[in-house]
């Protein structure tokens, strides 16, 4: 049962270090101390007497602290609160953490004042008080350190006595965060306003569990560094004020003299209440350059995070932690955790299928806006340029997207809000299959025409596809249609190839029909020749490798310049039909991208105006974000799509002891899904918590399919279960591992962390190793490299390339492929099962039966857990208002660019 602790009989002492002799000056620290002690005694919140609330601000010496602690602390009956605000430093021999004061220096360490020493104070069996709670708000050392107290995981491990509660500011491989120009730090700031001004939706009395909920929430949503928390029993509900934004805040009673008197009597003995989704508690211990592929390209699939890197990114962008006012960061945190945490808006004004009036998610299932006119300029932002404009070189996904202005393709994907079903785009119907399931045959529809007026050809598309061939010329992009065309690899691409034929595999029957010869069956092959790469080029036209400066049009729009790096203008092709074109509205008169360099500019363009929307799928960061779920007249221009993507963790098995299926069973059972969910950016900017690998939308997903309860039960570890794992694999006491990770995915650096945490309370001790991102290929991407470094558990993301079970599963289980570098198999799955029930999926002709053998592997990879699900992903994406005929098309993970059109000019 949660209470108030009473006040006359609870101390609070806050010791706060601002100004130092040998290290930066952080002025933020002293407002800290004003505000928690204007938090702790205002009579409407807690109520402390103002004597019973002691500010030690610039302590002398380790013996002034300890000295006042211990007086302080023996006179509380009920409840003692500890907080230090300043730099920690760490000892580089033993891990352990010392708090600075004002004189010391980081290579004196014996000048700084030991944690454990506080910590041994709190304890001091001579205090009365029944509750205990330290709150400490320091900088920690960026390195990964195990042992001792090096960080917040080890610092919290010591919380060892009933009614205690320990919060930290940020995780052992994190500095806590005093950002220029703001009232307090990062953490306390959010702390204070809390307190202050309540939580929206929260429970009458704030409790250490829920202002950690609302604290590790609220700070990821601002890439900000993620608290830590370790609660013994019932610490976790101890309470620190009433909450001011609760229905129920009533007047302020009477308060006691300062004079302490007998607490009020012991209530009856009550069952220890289950621990909050969010906290730990000790005596229930918890459990785009994307992940590589087997194809010769290291470019495989779609990166996620919000960011790109040479994989298929949706777009380029490196994230930073923007520094801006205070106002922006925490005016309406209620709303925005309401956003985070899930609050799906209903678009208003919705016919069948179809919105009018723009509010948050219109344009998710439903087309807002439909029949827009033509005219007008669409103005699109970009952090980064694209990777090619070249259509066959092109792996990011929003090129993809784009490219569709000026190219087209003999099949595409229908354009409905959630058609990921095939439709005929140059073609007049889909292929007539025959030679069971071997030849592809397609008649082109009359009217398709290239720039210059003259037609698109079957020999202009067979040309197109047969420089994915010229891969000394023509770098980049995918490979599976060399792959599934020319499995021998025996074709050397247009340039270098002199024979009249050309690739074999493709016949061309006069200008108007194609036939596809396929060695052996692939039922996905239609999905292939949707993409990009096999967009038609005319050879006269074909520049080879600088073809994407200016590539030929054969779509509604053409390239009137282009400056690499800074913009791209495209207007109306005067040649385009658009009765030979289903599929393209080509409502704007002049399409723009200007390309910033960085994404806050794009963020802080679209919601100037200066953009309509984004050239990708990373979504808002994370300061414009936070600003625009909170404020009403923003969150309307919002979405909150899924973008595809699963971002999860593999245990390479050839890593001891990660071959043991228990092993890596008490792993899953350990994971605390939820603060998982939330160090990626929570509901919105992350994603939906995975109960298996396969994401929703891919033929064989089962909704149903929760394994290991992780829907059922919230996301909620199960440590007893872990625990009865690690005894199965013959470590009952725990094991030691790597988790590796991006060093540019602060996300993921944050949900190794948490990862880490949730571990340790079962005795596994997980170190956490940033690497070189831009080396992933030849590190966590090769095999022999993951064993010598020992990387028991990778991070990482992966989305499919085309919305079949094929192209999601074939890179991360296929045992006949694992390249020394450039490997997407990262678990090392080496199963003749799964390899026969993927060859069973691939072969066949009938969807259905694809899907279910698809359903099966997911079954079978999840039973042997050779992968952690974490999230399906989500971002949260801008519209302008003054878009039109707007939907998020799932095939695209993001709005369908050629449907959209523009109001005014």
């Amino acid at each position: 049962m949660t209470i108030l602790p009473y006040p006359a009989a609870s101390q609070a002492l806050l010791i706060g270090v601002h100004d130092y002799e040998s290290m930066p000056a952080l002025p933020a620290v002293e407002r800290n101390l004003a505000g928690l002690t204007g938090a702790f005694t205002d009579p409407e919140l807690w109520g402390l007497p103002p004597a019973h609330c002691v500010a030690l601000s610039q302590p002398p010496s380790a013996q002034d602290v300890l000295d006042t602690l211990s007086r302080v602390a023996l006179r509380a009956t009920d409840t003692l609160v500890v907080y230090y605000a300043g730099h920690g430093l760490i000892d580089p021999y033993s891990d352990e953490l010392y708090l600075a004061l004002p004189g010391s220096d980081p290579e004196r360490l014996y000048s700084a004042l030991p944690f454990e020493w506080v910590r041994r104070a709190v304890l001091d069996p001579r205090i009365g008080a029944r509750h205990k709670v330290v709150i400490l708000d320091c900088c920690y050392s960026g390195r990964a350190l195990l042992g001792g107290m090096s960080g917040t995981t080890q610092v919290a491990d010591h919380a060892l006595i009933d009614g205690t509660s320990l919060m930290a500011a940020s995780a052992r491989t994190r500095k806590a965060l005093s950002p220029p120009g703001e009232e307090f730090t990062a953490f306390s700031g959010e702390l204070i306003t809390a307190l202050t001004q309540g939580i929206a939706d929260g429970p009458p009395l704030l409790d250490m569990q829920t202002l950690y909920r609302h604290l590790y929430t609220a700070l990821a949503a601002k890439a900000r560094p993620l608290p830590q928390q370790r609660n013994r029993n019932t610490g976790g509900l101890i309470a620190l004020a009433r909450n001011r934004a609760h229905p129920a805040h009533a007047a302020p009673r009477p308060q006691p003299s300062a004079e302490p008197s007998p607490p009020p009597a012991e209530p009856a003995p009550a069952p220890t209440p289950a621990p909050s989704p969010d906290v730990h508690s000790e005596d229930r211990p918890q459990p785009r350059t994307p992940a590589p592929r087997r194809h010769p390209t290291p470019n495989a699939a779609r990166a996620a995070d919000g960011q790109s890197s040479p994989g298929r990114p949706a777009s380029v962008r490196a994230r930073t932690v923007a520094v801006v006012s205070a106002a922006l960061l925490v005016a309406g945190v209620s709303a925005t955790l309401a956003l985070l945490n899930g609050a799906q808006g209903a678009s208003g004004g919705k016919s069948k299928d179809g919105a009018t009036e723009a509010t948050y998610n219109a344009a998710v299932g439903h087309v807002l806006k439909r029949g827009g006119r033509e005219g007008g300029t669409l103005k699109f932002g970009s952090a980064a340029d694209a990777d090619s404009w070249d259509p066959q070189r092109s792996y990011y996904s929003s090129v993809a997207n784009f490219a569709r202005y000026y190219t087209r393709q003999l099949v595409t994907y229908d354009p409905k809000s959630k058609g990921t079903a095939l439709t005929p785009d140059l073609a007049t119907s889909k292929a007539k299959i025959t030679d069971h399931g071997r030849t592809y045959t397609y008649t082109l529809r009359k009217g398709g025409t290239w720039e210059d007026g003259s037609p698109v050809t079957s020999e202009d598309i067979k040309y197109g596809i047969e420089r994915l061939w010229a891969t000394d010329v023509i770098t980049g992009g995918p490979s599976y249609l060399r792959e599934v065309l020319d499995p021998e690899g025996t074709y050397r691409g247009p340039y270098k190839d002199t024979s009249a034929k050309g690739l074999t595999a493709i016949e061309t029957r006069g200008p108007g029909t194609i036939v596809f010869k396929l060695p052996r069956p692939n039922g996905d092959f239609e999905q292939m020749l949707a993409m990009i790469a096999a967009s038609p080029v005319k050879k006269s036209q074909d520049t080879k490798a600088k073809y994407g400066l200016r590539p030929f049009s054969s779509g509604p729009y053409t390239f009137r310049s282009y400056r690499p790096g800074a913009s791209l203008e495209l207007v109306r092709n005067p040649h385009w039909k658009p009765g030979a074109d289903p599929i393209r509205n080509a409502l704007p008169d002049t399409i723009t991208v200007r390309i910033t360099g960085d994404q806050e500019s794009v963020d802080r363009g679209l919601v100037s105006g200066d953009f309509d929307l984004a050239l990708g799928t990373a979504g808002l960061g994370p300061a414009a974000r936070a600003k625009a779920l909170s404020d009403r007249d923003l969150n309307k221009n919002l979405d909150n799509p899924r973008s595809g993507f699963v971002r999860y963790a593999a245990f390479p098995q050839a890593v001891k002891p990660m071959g043991n299926l228990h092993c890596r069973k008490a792993v899953a059972y350990a994971a605390d899904r939820r603060n998982l969910q939330t160090a990626l950016g929570g509901t919105a900017a992350g994603g939906d918590l995975a109960p298996s690998l396969l994401p929703p939308g891919i033929r064989g997903a089962d909704p149903a399919f929760d394994p290991y309860g992780v829907r059922k039960n919230g996301g909620a570890p199960d440590p007893a279960k872990a625990r009865d794992e690690l005894k199965r694999c013959g470590r009952p006491n725990g094991f030691a591992t790597t988790i590796a990770v991006r060093n540019n995915r602060p996300s993921e650096i944050d949900a190794a962390e948490a990862l880490t945490s949730a571990l340790g309370r079962i005795g596994i001790e997980a170190k956490v190793d940033r690497f070189d991102a831009a080396r992933m290929s030849a590190l966590v991407g090769a095999p022999n490299e993951v064993r010598k470094r020992g990387y028991g558990i990778v991070i990482t993301s992966w989305g499919a390339d085309f919305p079949t079970g094929q192209a999601f599963w074939r890179p991360l289980v296929d045992s006949r492929t694992h390249p020394p570098s450039g490997n997407a198999n990262l678990a090392e799955v080496d199963s003749p099962a799964l390899d026969k029930l993927l060859d069973k999926a691939v072969a066949a002709s009938d969807p259905n039966t694809a899907g279910a053998a698809y359903e099966e592997i997911n079954h079978k990879v999840s039973e042997e857990v050779y992968y952690l699900p974490f999230v399906h992903g989500r971002y949260v994406s801008w519209r302008s208002p003054r878009l039109t005929d707007v939907h998020v098309a799932d095939v695209y993970g993001g709005y369908d660019y050629v449907r959209l059109g523009v109001r005014g000019a």
